[in-house]
C-alpha cells in the first residue's frame, strides 16, 4: 500500500468519524432538549400540586376530589421523575459513546497528520535529489 493510498484511506476514515461525531452531537442535543422538557413538565406538575390548595378546609366531596387530584398529579410527577432518571442514564451512555467517537476521530486525525508529514518529507527528499541531479548535470555540462 503506497503512502498516498494510506493517506487517502485515513482521510476517508477521519471524514467518516467526523460524520459519526456530528450525528452523536445532534443526538445529544435532542436528548438535552428532551431533558429540558421533562424538567419543565415536572416544575408545572409541582406547581399544580401545590397550587390546588389545602383540601382539609373544603367540604367533604370537594376535599375528596381535591385529594384525588393531588394524588394523581403527584403520581404523574413521580412517573416523570422516573422517566427523567432513565433518560439521564441514556444520556450518560450517549455521552460516553460521543466521547469515544471524538477520541477515535482525533487519534485518526493525528495519525493522518503524521502520515502527511512523512509523505511531505519523502517528497522533499525527492525534490532535493532532483535539484541536486540537475545542478550536477549543469555543472558537468559547463565543464565540457
Amino acid at each position: 500500500m503506497t503512502i498516498k493510498s494510506t493517506i487517502d484511506s485515513l482521510d476517508t476514515l477521519v471524514r467518516l468519524r467526523s460524520t459519526k461525531v456530528e450525528k452523536l452531537q445532534a443526538d445529544m442535543a435532542a436528548q438535552h432538549a428532551t431533558k429540558a422538557r421533562y424538567q419543565a413538565n415536572l416544575a408545572r406538575l409541582d406547581s399544580l400540586a401545590s397550587g390546588s390548595g389545602a383540601s382539609g378546609a373544603l367540604p367533604l366531596a370537594l376535599a375528596l376530589n381535591c385529594g384525588q387530584y393531588k394524588l394523581a398529579v403527584i403520581a404523574l410527577a413521580d412517573n416523570h421523575r422516573t422517566d427523567l432518571s432513565l433518560h439521564e442514564a441514556t444520556m450518560a451512555v450517549s455521552q460516553r459513546a460521543l466521547n469515544d467517537a471524538w477520541s477515535e476521530r482525533e487519534l485518526l486525525g493525528q495519525v493522518l497528520e503524521q502520515k502527511k508529514g512523512v509523505a511531505a518529507l519523502a517528497q522533499n527528499r525527492v525534490d532535493r535529489k532532483r535539484e541536486d541531479d540537475l545542478a550536477t548535470q549543469s555543472w558537468l555540462a559547463g565543464r565540457k
